[in-house]
């Protein structure tokens, strides 16, 4: 009787501390993974986790899960090998600020506004870097500086692993790596109905975690500090005044809009799996940039708004936010509690999964679905990639966005002219289709000088979608002076002018 006059239920611990917990169980072995793979200790990524569990109280999305996300990996990584472990926490701050006020002034749907073609070469793009770098950490090998490096490398590093030097442990860790791949296939395959929401992640570290510890392998394993505020690295004054510089500035708005491009897809893909209130795009921008800053001071990775935890959320039969509040209080107690239970970890395990992360972004369906179509979007899909793979992440997005607007701009200013003459009546019939603007002009002006004089001219404008000024312009100029000529053209101007009038008077 209550809900049906209106009076709103209150959340259920029932349902949420249960899809906390798993949502907790799925979002530990990435934050630890996704730390290692940005270059920064495995406790910053805890950090995030738990951040990302605080801002959940102010999200415009109540059932996304926000934390540091593989996507982001890429670009931290090259900014820690480019400026130092110590300006993650400056740039981080000033990406927050940006993403903040972005939300402010109600700027959320514009960072939605990216080419699918543009989305999914950087999609391909970071699963490749990620997949190659990782591909190193799971034999406990170093990843190169260049994605390229790297690709070239994995021969190297299997022969490593397949031929061993002595004292050489890179074969072991490769087994844990391998260990770990084999039960993540064969658990989210094969695992009972009855635990559909145990993560493969989890089972398989937890395996390959256990094998390490039971045989005492002398592999890597998770550096985490006994006191979570040794990993805590507040931005120094020294620090600060680099910001001004161009090359930090760009860096700090690539992250703002990578961050922000994946918290809100992330945020529309978590709308269509319920029925629940629907995301506040702005709110929810302004709550990443507010989470961003705080992760900013701390030193801790970038969050973001991430599917897999959140699509897990959902699946759990989560109802509000407080599940994803509790995902984070989670992560903290354990971190503070059970630090050794952390430390007992092989990075090559982790660095596996990460793999298998990469792997999975690398989807052939998507040039299936760009080839429909036609082979414009398939060339900004592979110029994406090839920039982001050859360059960097920056680099990549921009070649795609660029060759979006240009594609864009081709199509707004298409005009398409279809002329029809009638000898014996001296008639002539110039279809117009399109947008007829300054960029087409010379095309247009070729027409009509193809006209002969004394010839009735009708010029059609009913398909035309547009027309500017200076199109405008040639046909009245043209006419006064075919006048002369005997040439009389018809045309609706007043039907053309109040069209073009609208949108200026409406």
């Amino acid at each position: 009787m209550r809900n049906l006059i209106g009076i709103k239920k209150k959340p259920s611990f029932v349902t949420e501390i249960p899809a906390s917990f798993v949502v907790f169980l799925v979002a530990l072995p990435l934050c630890l993974g996704i730390a290692i793979a940005s270059g920064l200790p495995p406790a910053r990524g805890i950090v995030t986790g738990i951040v990302g569990g605080m801002v959940a109280a102010v999200s415009g999305s109540p059932l996304l899960v926000s934390g540091p996300a593989a996507g982001l990996a890429v670009i931290v990584s090259e900014t820690v090998q480019k400026n130092g472990i110590e300006m993650i926490g400056p740039i981080l701050l000033l990406a927050g600020l940006i993403q903040l006020l972005a939300g402010k002034f109600k700027l959320g749907q514009l960072f939605r506004a990216m080419s699918p073609a543009v989305i999914y070469g950087m999609l391909a793009g970071i699963g490749v870097l990620i997949f190659a770098s990782q591909f190193h950490v799971m034999f406990d090998d170093k990843p190169r500086p260049h994605p390229i490096e790297n690709l070239i490398a994995i021969p190297t590093v299997l022969e490593k692993a397949l031929f061993p030097v002595s004292g050489s442990v890179h074969y072991l860790a490769g087994l844990i790596g391998v260990t770990t791949i084999i039960t993540l296939v064969l658990w989210d395959k094969l695992k009972p109905p009855s635990l559909k929401l145990v993560p493969s992640a989890l089972v398989s570290v937890v395996i390959a975690t256990t094998i390490a510890t039971v045989y005492r392998l002398p592999i890597h394993y998770v550096d985490v500090p006994q006191n979570l505020t040794e990993a805590i690295q507040l931005p120094t004054f020294a620090t600060l005044p680099r910001l001004f510089q161009p090359s930090i500035l760009l860096e700090a708005m690539a992250i703002a809009f990578i961050a922000s491009t994946e918290s809100l897809l992330s945020a529309v893909a978590v709308d269509r799996l319920h029925n629940g209130r629907r995301t506040n795009f702005n709110q929810e921008l302004a709550a990443q940039g507010l989470g961003n800053m705080i992760c900013g001071f701390l030193g801790a990775l970038p969050m973001t708004g991430v599917i897999v935890r959140s699509s897990v959320n959902v699946e759990a039969g989560a109802k509000t936010r407080l599940s994803a509040m509790l995902h984070g209080l989670w992560l903290l107690i354990l971190v503070i509690c059970a630090p050794t239970l952390l430390r007992m970890i092989p990075t090559s395990s982790l660095a596996a999964v990460l793999v298998i992360t990469g792997y999975k972004l690398i989807e052939v369906e998507h040039i299936r679905q760009l080839k429909k179509y036609g082979r414009l979007p398939l060339v900004i899909f592979f110029a994406t990639f090839i920039g982001i793979v050859a360059v960097d992440l920056l680099t990549g997005v921009l070649i795609g966005m660029a060759l979006t607007a240009m594609k864009m701009i081709y199509k707004l200013s298409a005009l398409n002219i279809h002329v029809v003459k009638d000898e014996n009546n001296r008639r002539m019939d110039i279809y117009l289709h399109g947008t007829a603007t300054f960029v087409r002009l010379p095309k247009l002006a070729n027409t009509l000088e193809r006209v002969p004089p004394n010839t009735e001219l009708h010029i059609h404008l009913e398909k035309l979608a547009y027309i500017d000024h200076s199109c405008l312009d040639l046909l009245s100029t043209w006419a006064k002076q075919q006048e002369q000529m005997g040439t009389t053209l018809i045309v609706e101007w007043d039907e053309l002018i109040e069209r073009n009038r609208k949108p200026f008077t409406s």
